[in-house]
């Protein structure tokens, strides 16, 4: 990953905003900016200069993975370290840090650890999270592992349906499906499992119990895996039996709904309107009142990223951009049912990177 061209391109964003230096401790900011994957660690960007400071624990770990920015082995909250550095620099009055993932006690001990006089106005909040911005268009390299994780998904899909059969339990398959994916090289899963069947399944984020399988009804799955960093996430319904046809016919709104919004997404679309192509699908066939989330969100290095695609976005889709397309109903006593893609934006519309198959399933 090209580090030096992210930190660069950090600094073209501080020059523009007239901050003569940032604090960044959000991990998958410092990840995104150095390579750091450790735990404990903030990241000090000037004009001139970048450090990160991490802890002794780190040491040999920082001199391999950080290649972008000078490290600093403190003895005390590295965040605090970088805060003082900060305020040494020459030219250095002030310094942004972002507010949306700064506690107020940590903000509070920041401000102590600096010299009275410059205390009230040298931290200054930014506007919007500069990094964010920065993540939410994926290079190629990025691209390339956000490929492997979704396809990596697919295939974990493609075998966990042999092990779905009635009365053996949703924690089961949860457990199955969380072996299996580590045994094909992920390093971990991006979101607790959701396996919700029968009526479970018209809960939007049902986690898996010890409920059994049923003999008949359907069932929602919606995982994701970590592959080198980055998460993948996608979600199928499968039916147990034979459907009836109000479910075939709420199935297939909901798989036209998906496919719609996928088709809407391109560079220069707003997120609402993607949303409100999903919306106005099912608002046909009845079904809009049952859809009570959004359409989808950016994924990265975390599993929720800008954008959101939701009623009133007005964020632009870019090219480069990874978002999840998941409309879904939810009638509650009764079932549910959802279906989610990862999709690349391009110049010319969105591919789709989970092709696992989207068709009914009947098991």
């Amino acid at each position: 990953m090209d580090h030096l061209r992210r930190i660069g391109a950090l600094r073209r964003k501080l020059t523009r905003a007239g901050l003569p230096g940032l604090l960044v401790t959000h991990p998958p900011d410092v990840r995104y900016l150095c390579g750091f994957t450790g735990s404990n660690a903030a990241v000090a960007v000037t004009r001139r200069a970048a450090r990160l400071f991490t802890d002794g624990r780190y040491t040999a770990q920082a001199a391999e993975e950080v290649k972008a920015a000078r490290v600093e082995i403190v003895s005390s909250a590295p965040a605090v370290c970088a805060v003082q550095w900060l305020a040494a620099q020459a030219g250095v009055m002030t310094s942004g840090f972002d507010p949306v993932r700064t506690a107020v006690a940590d903000l509070a001990r920041w401000k102590t650890a600096l010299p009275p006089q410059i205390r009230r106005g040298f931290l200054t909040p930014l506007p919007v999270p500069f990094v964010d911005s920065l993540r939410q268009v994926k290079d190629e390299e990025e691209l390339a592992v956000m490929r492997e994780a979704a396809l990596i998904g697919c295939k974990l899909f493609e075998r966990i349906l042999g092990e779905f059969r009635p009365r053996i339990s949703e924690l089961e398959i949860a457990a199955e499906l969380e072996y299996q994916a580590r045994r094909m090289g992920a390093e971990g899963m991006s979101f607790e499992t959701i396996v919700a069947s029968g009526e479970r399944s018209a809960f939007p984020h049902g986690r898996a119990t010890h409920a059994a399988l049923p003999r008949r009804g359907f069932l929602t799955l919606d995982f994701g895996i970590i592959h080198k960093g980055y998460c993948s996430d996608m979600t199928r319904s499968v039916f147990f039996g034979k459907p009836r046809p109000r479910e075939r016919k709420a199935y297939s709104a909901v798989l036209e709904a998906q496919e719609a919004a996928v088709a809407a997404v391109a560079a220069g679309v707003s997120a609402s309107e993607v949303d409100e192509v999903a919306r106005a699908r099912l608002r046909r066939e009845g079904l809009a009142e049952a859809f009570s989330h959004s359409t989808g969100h950016g994924v990265g290095l975390e599993i929720h990223e800008p954008p959101r695609i939701g009623a009133g976005q007005k964020t632009r889709l870019e090219a480069g951009m990874v978002v999840t397309i998941e409309p879904g109903i939810y009638l509650p006593g009764e079932f549910g049912i959802r279906i989610e893609d990862m999709v690349q934006v391009t110049r010319n519309g969105g591919q789709v990177l989970t092709p696992a198959p989207k068709a009914l399933i009947e098991l």
